[in-house]
This record gives structure tokens, C-alpha cells and sequence, in this order.
């Protein structure tokens, strides 16, 4: 079933986020609203302007796959904003999924990274794996599955035990809604990924807010800032590396040069493994 309103909204702000030079158009007229006109979007996809209208005004026919493609393609879309709008649309989105299966390879590999901390997730945002420095940096993971292990519903359920600087919560918050956008679009149907939105959407007035947006996106790369209790501030490059399936990540945190994180990364080392030793 097509959600009109939601394609309506995600066309709009998809194209106001545009400029006419980002498609080739260049811009020669001062304009009193930012982003394409709808006339332009029309054009660039090859549908007539009222179909296209009609579309952002929650009317008119369901669009084929064809048609969908085509505007996205006229959004500048990545591939995982063509899924949220194939998905909004009402068709059916390209499978892409390991069941949240963890190949040997992944942990080897994971493994071999004995001096900065690395987790694998699933794109529910689950730890189901940590090494001994990210075991050390997330303190707060029980042992076994579930919720509580899951760094998005830790982020919106319980703010109050957020690790990072309050001046980046605008951003991480935003950056979570948006990869799970990605996710809710690429597993389509899956009862899993619906409850677990409708249960945010429930207990965070914040995501609620941010998941109206249709902000779609998957993380490849950041910029993490962590305020650990033990050694302090802890400033990473948080590298992505997505398996073939999408919906298993390693995430490997590599300390930012001159902001002193490469020490006070030995000293977690040290004081993480004592602690989870002890513990």
C-alpha cells in the first residue's frame, strides 16, 4: 500500500535539499525558496509536471518501479533512499539480508584488531560482538541479547546515559534515525524492524520528531567523541565496514591524531581489561 503522505513529505524535502547546479541546471535567477522546482524535478525524470505535482500533493496514481527509479535518480538518491522510496511507494524493495548471521571471516578479521576497539552490529543497531577495548569503551553492555545491548534504543529509551559530549547528541540522534531509515526501507515487511520503530517512536518524543523527517542515510564513516569515565575524552574516527548483506557492520574506532585519545587508549586498554576482568 502506498504511503502517500510519507512519499509526499520525502519527495518535498528531498528536493528543497537540492540546488539547481547539484543536477546540471545551474542557476542564473534568485529564488524565493531553496532547492528544484517541481517543474525541474519533472524534467529530469521524464514525467509530465502535473504527474510529478500530483505525487507531492498525496494524489494521483501510484507510481510504477520505473517511475520511482526515475525520480530518484532525479533526487540524486543513493541506493538506500531509492529503497525508502520504493518502500513508501508500496513495492517491494530488493532483498538484502544475512538474518543477522555473523560469517567466521568477519570475526576473524575483527580479531586481529588488538589495539583500537571494534564492535559488530546489526543494522538494528544490536552489539552481538565485541573485542576487549570495546567491551571497555561501551561499559554499560550486559552480557547475552536484547535491548539492552542495542546502542539505538540505549540512545533514545535512557538519554541520561548517553557516553558522549551533549553538544553531539543533535547530530548522533539525527545520524541513528536516518540509518534506520535506511534499514526500515531495505527490510521492508519485516515484523522485527517494524516493532522495533513503533516501540521508539513510543518511549522518545525525540525519535518520534526525527523519524518524521525521512532523513535517509547508512553511516560509512563519523566522527565519535566519547567521555569515558575512567581515562576521559576519547575522540575516534569511527570507520563502517558493511558485509555484502547490509545488516551486519564491524565498526572500528581509530583514534584521531593530536588530541591525545592514542594514550589514553593504552590506558583503557590497561585499566578496560582490569575492570571487565574483575567484573
Amino acid at each position: 500500500m502506498t504511503d502517500r503522505s510519507g512519499l509526499a513529505d520525502f519527495l518535498r524535502r528531498r528536493r528543497e535539499q537540492l540546488r539547481p547546479e547539484d543536477v546540471g541546471l545551474g542557476s542564473t535567477v534568485r529564488r524565493r525558496t531553496p532547492g528544484l522546482r517541481r517543474e525541474e524535478v519533472a524534467m529530469l525524470a521524464g514525467v509530465s509536471v502535473d504527474y510529478y505535482s500530483r505525487l507531492e500533493q498525496r494524489r494521483g496514481a501510484t507510481p510504477s518501479v520505473g517511475v520511482v527509479n526515475a525520480v530518484a535518480r532525479a533526487l540524486q538518491c543513493d541506493r538506500d533512499q531509492r529503497d525508502h522510496l520504493l518502500h513508501l511507494a508500496g513495492h517491494a524493495v530488493p532483498p538484502r539480508s544475512a538474518d543477522g548471521h555473523i560469517r567466521p571471516g568477519l570475526i576473524a578479521l575483527a580479531n586481529r584488531l588488538v589495539d583500537v576497539p571494534a564492535v559488530i552490529v546489526t543494522d538494528l543497531g544490536e552489539v552481538v560482538w565485541a573485542n576487549p577495548l570495546g567491551r571497555a569503551l561501551f561499559t554499560d553492555l550486559p552480557e547475552g541479547q536484547g535491548r539492552e545491548r542495542n546502542l539505538i534504543w540505549k540512545w533514545f529509551e535512557d538519554p541520561q546515559s548517553r557516553p558522549m559530549p551533549e553538544e553531539y547528541w543533535e547530530k548522533i540522534s539525527a545520524a541513528h534515525v536516518s540509518d534506520l531509515r535506511a534499514t526500515y526501507a531495505r527490510r521492508s515487511g519485516d515484523r522485527r524492524v517494524k516493532e522495533f520503530v513503533t516501540d521508539l517512536i513510543d518511549v522518545s518524543d525525540e525519535f518520534a520528531e526525527l523519524w518524521e523527517r525521512h532523513d535517509v542515510a547508512v553511516r560509512r564513516s563519523d566522527i565519535k567523541v566519547f567521555t569515558h569515565h575512567e581515562v576521559g575524552r576519547l575522540e575516534f574516527r569511527c570507520e563502517v565496514l558493511l558485509t555484502p548483506d547490509d545488516d551486519i557492520s564491524l565498526l572500528v574506532f581509530f583514534p584521531l591524531e593530536r588530541t591525545g585519545t592514542a594514550s589514553r587508549l593504552e590506558l583503557l586498554g590497561v585499566v578496560g581489561t582490569q575492570s571487565l576482568t574483575s567484573g
